[in-house]
């Protein structure tokens, strides 16, 4: 009997969905016949239940079978008489497409999250409701009065908040910007997004840290990039691994995470910066600065920003409030020039008008209200709070099987498994045991490394969510 091919990129759900298919063209399964119910067709084939589900919802959505309560799945009776017509193949266009899928793993965990609410969540780079100012966006929205006028607003972004980030970006980063020179986003991926389409061609060379966030995101390989790696080590790149690069490739763009990065937790260190600074300008290299993470330093000292020191005007600087505030604001922002920021806008018109007003006035608001450093300073304390309780966790659970270096910001710990692992393996035995983190190779690194995010997870599921990763480890290790 048929059985998915769990080695394909594939989705289980659309190779049932497929192969059900197949069996109804065929006459296999003729109009009005029954399917075998979700539970069984799910023994059968060693699936989850809820993988039948989507198959059979797939099927559904292009009317091939009807559900009704108490009677099951059948072939649609309509198409009686009418077998020799058929359905556009949607499962092949959804597979044509340029613009590729999410990775799979990352697709797994993600279907596992959402399918089960009890699920212990260290994959997830957002902030948990405890950390997010709730009640400070609560108390701006009954007190503000918004802007009368709801229409299309300019494409670079709501000018209050412009004008706030202008000061923001100074008092809190050092970066000395105008409110032409700023866009606003919906968040960081959207600036690489129109980065990589509108700035860059197919087949140019880009250089990306390794192990890099960039790596979980096909976004680049849709673009036709070819990406050439970076060692990030424990005091961040090497720049004169940037000059090898360029001289051998000709890349045409850099793109760092100087601060906390992720998913490593290093800074970049000074001499670095100066150096980095200074082949960038020689070579007129620009440089994507993503900082999301800087303004979580748990010891207050923040680290400047590459844009800060930039003299040459090298660097387009990403940021977002998705680390800092909450994720649901989509709110992020770039500061480059302005010929790059009109190109951008351009751009932003024709996908989709700019972004909703609102959350773009609360943003602006919360930023100038008197709550927003306050806020800060208690995220600092959460995060370093749940920092502590992982790395305690992991030092009481898995003694000598993982290692580690202790973030001083940043959402997330970056582990070394010390014995030989499947990357495959352990992510389905910890998913198994209600457990979500992000195996390292997502991020381009070798087999053996796992990042745990601390921010999402509640201050009493951390210890539980170590005690059940020990489990699945001790489970999958060769």
């Amino acid at each position: 009997m048929w059985q998915p091919d769990r080695h394909s990129r594939q989705p289980l759900y659309e190779q049932i969905a497929a192969d059900l298919q197949r069996r109804i063209s065929s006459g296999e399964f003729p109009p009005g016949s029954l399917f075998p119910s979700e539970r069984k067709l799910a023994e059968r084939l060693g699936v989850n239940r809820s993988t039948v589900v989507a198959a059979y919802d797939e099927l559904r959505s292009i009317g091939l079978v009807e559900s009704r309560t108490g009677s099951g799945t059948r072939v649609n009776e309509i198409r009686r008489g009418a077998m020799s017509l058929h359905a556009p193949n949607w499962s092949r266009y959804a597979e044509d497409g340029s613009f590729l899928p999410n990775l799979p793993y990352m697709r797994k965990i993600r279907e596992a999250v959402a399918r089960d609410s009890s699920l212990i969540d260290l994959a997830s780079g957002e902030l948990s409701a405890d950390l997010a100012p709730s009640g400070e966006f609560a108390a701006l929205l009954g007190d503000y009065r918004y802007d009368a006028y709801w229409g299309y607003d300019n494409p670079q972004g709501y000018m209050p908040l412009r004008q706030a980030l202008v000061s923001y970006l100074d008092r809190h980063r050092g970066i000395r910007t105008t409110e032409t020179s700023l866009m606003i986003t919906s968040g960081s991926q959207q600036s690489l997004y129109l980065i990589t389409q509108c700035l860059l061609s197919p087949g140019d060379a880009v250089a990306v840290e390794d192990p890099s966030y960039c790596y979980s995101l096909p976004m680049f390989q849709s673009a036709g990039l070819r990406p050439f790696r970076l060692p990030v080590g424990d005091r961040g790149i090497n720049p004169e691994d940037v000059f090898a690069l360029y001289k051998k490739h000709r890349i045409k763009m850099l793109f760092l995470n100087p601060n906390f990065q992720n998913p490593t937790g290093t800074v970049l260190v000074p001499e670095r910066r100066k150096r980095l600074l200074e082949i960038a300008s020689e070579l007129g290299l620009p440089i994507v600065e993503d900082d999301p993470f800087s303004l979580t330093a748990f010891d207050r000292d923040v680290p400047a920003p590459l844009k800060a020191e930039d003299a040459g005007g090298s660097i387009l600087y990403i940021g977002s409030f998705s680390k800092i505030a909450a994720s649901g604001l989509r709110i992020g922002w770039m500061v480059a020039p302005r010929s790059v920021v009109e190109r951008l806008a351009d751009a932003r018109l024709q996908m989709d008008f700019g972004l909703s007003v609102i959350p773009q006035q609360v943003a602006a608001e919360f930023i100038k209200s008197a709550s927003f450093e306050p806020h800060l300073e208690r995220l600092r304390k959460g995060l370093r709070l749940k920092r502590d309780l992982l790395i305690e966790a992991l030092r009481e659970r898995l003694p000598g099987l993982v290692a580690f270096d202790t973030p001083r910001g940043g959402l997330h710990l970056w582990c070394k498994l010390q014995r030989e692992v499947h990357d495959g393996r352990l992510l389905d035995e910890a998913l198994k045991r209600g457990l979500a983190y992000v195996p390292g190779s997502v991020y381009g690194s070798d087999s053996g490394f796992v990042r745990f995010t601390f921010a999402r997870p509640q201050e009493g599921e951390i210890a539980d969510g170590v005690a059940r990763f020990a489990g699945a480890l001790r489970k999958a290790i060769v």
